[in-house]
Order: C-alpha cells, then sequence, then structure tokens
C-alpha cells in the first residue's frame, strides 16, 4: 500500500512544482489540476488499498502529455531518491 502512495505523491509533487515554473495560463491552470489530482489519488490509495484509482491515474497522466505537448516540453522521467 505505502508504494503506491509513495509512487503517486512523487507524481503530485513533481506536476506542482512544474506548474510553479510555468507561465500564467491555461497550461498553468491545468498543470496545478492535474497536480490536485494526483494529490487526490494519493489520499485515496491511503485510505483504502484498491485499483480502481489506476484508470483515474491513467487519464491524470494522459492530460499531462497533452500539456506537455502543447507547450513543447517533454515531461522529465521521475527520479528514485536518492539518485544512484
Amino acid at each position: 500500500m505505502s508504494d503506491a502512495v509513495d509512487y503517486l505523491h512523487a507524481y503530485a509533487v513533481r506536476a506542482i512544482c512544474k506548474a510553479r515554473r510555468m507561465p500564467i495560463g491555461k497550461s498553468k491552470r491545468l498543470q496545478r489540476a492535474v497536480g490536485r489530482i494526483y494529490l487526490l489519488l494519493t489520499k485515496e490509495a491511503a485510505v483504502a488499498p484498491n485499483v480502481d484509482h489506476l484508470d483515474d491515474f491513467r487519464t491524470a497522466r494522459q492530460v499531462e502529455k497533452s500539456i506537455a505537448t502543447e507547450t513543447g516540453s517533454a515531461m522529465p522521467a521521475i527520479q528514485k531518491w536518492p539518485p544512484t
């Protein structure tokens, strides 16, 4: 269970930090919304371990990829901590 929570939380942190670096506009609002979705999925995974949140996670990833292609930047891969 904690693996899913940690995994989703890492995506949430990365998405929110990415939104902070973006210029003001529609893509920034969408990126912040994606970050909030990841945080909600994190809370859901922490409360009840199930696989129902995977469809929502995949949809959020698709939206985030569409934002990345819209702004012309590629999505960075999540790095494991500590870097090896």
